[in-house]
């Protein structure tokens, strides 16, 4: 092992990053990848390759995260190929040089902002969403023009394989490289000379992130988590809000970073929207979850006991769910009556199928709650009282959110996605994802028409007086 001023690296591993690094960036000054039929056709290969490994990917998630071949296909396959869709569809104009008003004493001259890429982007993925989260944000990457490397995580290693398939089949390898985790480790690969950094991740991991590309002065994308509210009121349709809880909290077996992570709901109908929860759990994973198809599994031993643990903290309000088989990994969608804000549960991102219950009779306490917290990445408000829902929405921050839904604000590629504060910096999708992979880079075109003799000395009174009609 080699000691540096940021740390410990592996040599071997530090050359490998290095060698592929000085390759992509020789491709990059080929200038190859800022002719944008070359990004259109790059994202075309990258969806037709998609496409011809469905299956091996639906049997990969399976495998991974006990993911059913519908689930993978909504909330992995498909967003890919709708970003790839829309990105071909709009690139040419999103990467047009724009030509905007210049400054009157500037005149006669144009001011112009050009659509620059980066160079090389680092995407470092987590595992629970692996491929949407790997293969979304490249395309936002290719649109721009970039270079890419992409490193997986260990926790997913058959949808990493498949993963890897799809980009060394699509690219070369000096144009995207994607590292398996047991290639090179994550400290590693933070090593490399890279021109932007998008990470999806933990907080905590996202905080040691920015420090290591501060230091280095690297822009990034922290795409992170947090607890995510619901707040319920008592005019909310109960059944359709139940529904849309539970999908949005069950999915993936709770493993969502914009999950519901804690509902507060009116005290004179918490009773009424449990027992609601209950019945679209059984309607949607049967009686006994276990034999669902379409219930998903905890990653790892890891996240399965600490989950055990919160479980075991609040086994006496338990009340549904809380079953377990640590052979299988498998948690039983658990709703918790939960009465305090102090108790364990309630202190850390949850990230899996536990969902507590508070109630609540003044709004102005949840919201100074909520407040109090880390700002949270989602928030979602069950109302049909208009003004109710606009005041939730003006007292507090968070990243994005819905009314009357979960989760489903991030399907479209209109919207941008993305913290702020403690649940991410950034955001992504659509041309938002362009515009992050972008340097806005400002040009002036002058005439050599235009005196410059205001802007050089001598300042005469005459000069004086013209500074002072144009501010």
């Amino acid at each position: 092992m080699i000691i540096v001023t940021s740390g410990y690296f592996n040599f071997n591993a530090d050359m490998k990053i290095k060698d592929t690094i000085d390759k992509i960036r020789a491709y990059f000054y080929t200038n190859q990848t800022r002719n944008p039929d070359f990004r259109i056709e790059q994202l075309k290969m990258l969806k037709k390759t998609v496409i011809k490994y469905k299956s091996e990917i639906q049997k990969a998630l399976y495998y991974d995260l006990h993911k059913s071949p519908a689930e993978t296909m909504l909330t992995e396959i498909g967003i890919v190929l709708n970003e790839i869709d829309f990105a071909v569809k709009n690139l040419k104009e999103w990467a047009k040089t724009e030509e905007v008003e210049t400054v009157p004493y500037l005149k006669p001259a144009k001011s112009l902002i050009v659509k620059e890429p980066f160079g090389i982007a680092l995407i470092i993925v987590p595992f629970n969403y692996p491929l949407q989260l790997a293969l979304t944000p490249l395309v936002g990457a290719i649109a721009a023009g970039n270079c890419a490397v992409i490193r997986t995580s260990h926790r997913t290693p058959e949808t990493s394989k498949v993963l890897n398939q799809i980009i060394s089949e699509t690219f070369t390898s000096d144009y995207i490289k994607m590292f398996l985790p047991e290639e090179i480790s994550s400290k590693d690969i933070m090593q490399g000379d890279f021109d932007y950094i998008f990470f999806t991740g933990s907080t905590q991991a996202g905080r040691q992130i920015a420090k290591t590309a501060g230091e280095r002065l690297i822009p990034y994308t922290l795409e992170l988590g947090g607890k995510s509210p619901v707040i319920i009121d008592d005019t909310a349709d109960l059944k359709v809000s139940a529904r849309r809880i539970v999908k949005g909290k069950f999915m993936n077996a709770g493993q969502t970073c914009i999950a519901p992570d804690y509902l507060f709901a009116h005290a004179s109908i918490r009773e009424k929207l449990i027992l609601e929860m209950i019945n679209a759990i059984q309607e949607f994973y049967g009686t006994y979850t276990p034999e669902s198809t379409d219930y998903g599994r905890i990653i790892d031993i890891e996240a399965f006991n600490r989950l055990s643990k919160l479980i075991k903290s609040s086994k006496d309000k338990i009340i549904y769910g809380g079953h377990s088989d640590e052979c299988t990994l498998y948690i039983e969608p658990t709703l918790i009556v939960e009465d305090s804000v102090n108790s364990d549960i309630m202190q850390e991102e949850i990230f899996g199928p536990l969902l507590p219950v508070l109630e609540w009779t003044d709004i102005n306490r949840v919201k100074e709650y909520i407040r109090q917290k880390p700002k949270p990445l989602a928030l979602y408000v069950f109302s049909e009282d208009k003004e109710f829902r606009k005041d939730i929405f003006k007292s507090l921050s968070f990243g994005g959110g819905a009314v009357n839904d979960t989760i489903n604000h991030t399907a479209g590629e209109n919207l941008p996605f993305g913290g702020v504060g403690a649940s991410g910096v950034g955001r992504y999708h659509g041309k938002y994802s362009f515009y992050t992979f972008s340097h806005l880079k400002s040009i002036l075109i002058s005439s050599t028409e235009r005196k410059d003799d205001i802007f050089c000395p001598p300042f005469t009174k005459e000069k004086i007086n013209l500074i002072n009609r144009f501010y």
